[in-house]
């Protein structure tokens, strides 16, 4: 009897201390990690999302960019974090294809990451100019198969999204396209418009500006139904290749270890967040969706997006930059 009122003792000490934590928290500002450059899409969306946590937390958040290495410095930053909920990363589809596409692996989500939340998602887009020589998707393949590898295709760099994206589309298409790595989409659009490259593959947030002002005109999207942004462009899916679709997505982690009641309060905050008008405008109004969700619910998806790159990255032997 008297070890059992130890241990319910115990129990209750913790409990007490969880509740406690949970209530205090946070009492100091908040880091999140971009690993992008300032002005991308990840940057806009983690500022969008930060202003909106701060507003429910009464602490600033400030966002740190920490571009290179395919988003893996960013990671590794938060992953060597104190695990206190002080230090965190908006994440994108990097953090399961990084898995896939490095060697040796230079981390492992499900040991060395606790997620929060999945904030969103905004479908890739295949654009090209308004006078480019390819005004369907039709008429892509088509060329494509009769001029294999020559047709060029500028995306955010290897291993990216959009790259793996317009790969997926390729193993489906039966088709070969002359893939060009930039270090961002921003420089890829550019490009395009100046007549070096024949189509890139960004996401919508990117381009949408892009196509809004006549500078670029979108051949598909790629998400499953059409984009209420621009309802006359069809989808990859309708077009020909259904269940197809392929869509950059956001989520907010912390290091492992993260008390729970850390995480609950980060998680609660961010389902709050994602109601509110400035985080629904930002990313409907280029397209994109939120995806509120459980804490499990995100975890899960990392996993089944690590298993889905890993298979395309050894059928399609790629190589990060």
């Amino acid at each position: 009897m008297r070890l059992l009122r130890k241990y319910f003792l115990m129990a209750a000490m913790i409990l007490m201390s969880t509740g406690a934590l949970a209530q205090s928290f946070p009492s100091k500002p908040i880091k999140i990690y971009v690993g992008y450059a300032p002005g991308g899409a990840v940057d806009l969306v983690a500022r969008t999302l930060g202003q909106s946590m701060t507003d429910f937390l009464g602490q600033s958040i400030v966002v740190e960019n920490k571009p290179g290495a395919g988003t893996n410095i960013a990671t590794k930053l938060t992953i060597d974090s104190p695990p206190d909920g002080y230090t965190l990363m908006l994440a994108a589809n990097a953090l399961a294809a990084n898995m896939a596409l490095y060697k040796p692996q230079p981390y492992n989500a499900e040991t060395d990451v606790a997620p929060i939340a999945l904030v969103g998602r905004v479908p890739v887009v295949l654009v090209t100019t308004p006078d480019g020589k390819y005004k369907t998707l039709k008429d892509l393949i088509l060329a494509a198969k009769a001029r294999p590898d020559e047709i060029t295709f500028g995306s955010p760099g290897n291993g990216a999204t959009p790259h793996m994206a317009v790969k997926f589309f390729e193993q489906a298409a039966g088709i070969s396209l002359k893939h060009i790595p930039y270090k961002g989409g921003s420089p890829a659009i550019t490009d395009l418009i100046g007549g070096q490259l024949d189509l890139v593959a960004v996401n919508m947030l990117e381009a949408a500006p892009q196509v809004k002002s006549g500078n670029l005109r979108i051949i598909a999207v790629m998400s499953a139904k059409r984009s209420p942004l621009f309802p006359e462009v069809p989808t990859i899916a309708e077009s020909g290749f259904p269940k197809f679709e392929a869509f950059v997505w956001y989520g907010l982690i912390a290091p492992a270890k993260t008390p729970t009641a850390v995480l609950d309060k980060l998680h609660s905050t961010v389902e709050k967040s994602l109601a509110t008008k400035s985080m629904q405008e930002r990313l409907t109004s280029v397209g994109g969706e939120v995806t509120p969700g459980t804490r499990q619910q995100f975890a899960d998806y990392i996993k089944s997006e690590y298993k889905r790159y890993d298979k395309l990255v050894r059928d399609a032997n790629i190589q990060p930059d």
